[in-house]
């Protein structure tokens, strides 16, 4: 068992609308301080809300981590380790541009293992896995080049801690069970920092037949609280790509953040 420490950011840009909070995109995207890489060109294509968001960081060493990365992205490196975090989440509002809400699959939840890349320069993330409790987000990520997989998920608020668990459906083996809160204020980690390196990534690469793909994405920076964590060490090393094991040594809570994301381009 681990106890540890990530962000919120709301208020800024949002309008209440029949009771709920919802972000309004054209504000998001008119605030682009902070960003480290360039904004996407064209239109974006779809909007997430992103609830009670879980993450905890592992450092291990790059040797043991190139064999599973692309060898057109460049393993990015950070006080001489590499990286793989582990994120949980509850999607809320999931919706294409110009089109209401999926009446099923506009909420499910969601784990997603990654590592930190850098493409022509630009920092990036690189998913080894993402689990979804839906079929059809499954699908439709996959159409889109990202390694989605369909899992049985539970998450539940109970004295004050969310408990998570998420089990592969065709890889038992591959799971996680764990629970979490938030122990400390939201603060926005600073240039330079682990916090910022690790959190400030605003593009998802991938390779299709060896060309290298990419997503783009916005958000309004990252404000990490401290979190407190206890998981299941089997789970934990479940997930990791190949035989590598580690151990999170920082963690953070989300309360929400609303992220817009552009469609799949080929570098």
């Amino acid at each position: 068992m681990y106890q540890t420490y990530c962000l919120m950011e709301e208020g800024r840009g949002y309008t209440k609308i029949k009771g709920r909070w919802t972000v309004m995109k054209q504000t998001l995207l008119d605030y682009t301080e902070g960003r480290n890489a360039p904004l996407p060109d064209g239109p974006w294509s779809m909007y997430q809300r992103w609830e009670d968001l879980m993450c905890m960081h592992i450092p291990v060493e790059p040797q043991a981590l190139l064999p599973h990365v692309p060898e057109a992205l460049e393993l990015d490196i950070y006080d001489g380790y590499a990286w793989i975090s582990i994120f949980s989440f509850n999607v809320r509002n999931m919706q294409l541009r110009g089109l209401p809400k999926f009446p099923y699959a506009h909420k499910f939840l969601e784990l997603n293992v990654r590592t930190y890349v850098r493409h022509q320069n630009i920092p990036g993330i690189y998913f080894f896995s993402l689990d979804a409790a839906k079929i059809i987000p499954v699908i439709g990520a996959r159409s889109g080049s990202l390694p989605y997989f369909k899992a049985g998920m539970k998450a539940a608020k109970k004295n004050g801690w969310i408990h998570f668990s998420s089990h592969r459906q065709h890889d038992a083996s591959a799971y996680f069970k764990g629970r979490y809160k938030s122990v400390s204020e939201p603060e926005k980690p600073l240039l330079g920092t682990l916090d910022y390196w690790l959190l400030e990534r605003y593009y998802l690469f991938n390779t299709v037949k060896g060309a290298v793909v990419h997503i783009g994405i916005h958000h309004l920076p990252w404000q990490p609280a401290q979190a407190s964590v206890v998981y299941e060490n089997g789970g934990i090393d479940s997930l990791m790509p190949g035989d590598i094991e580690g151990e999170p040594v920082r963690a953070h809570y989300v309360e929400a953040l609303d992220v817009i994301f552009w469609p799949v381009k080929y570098s």
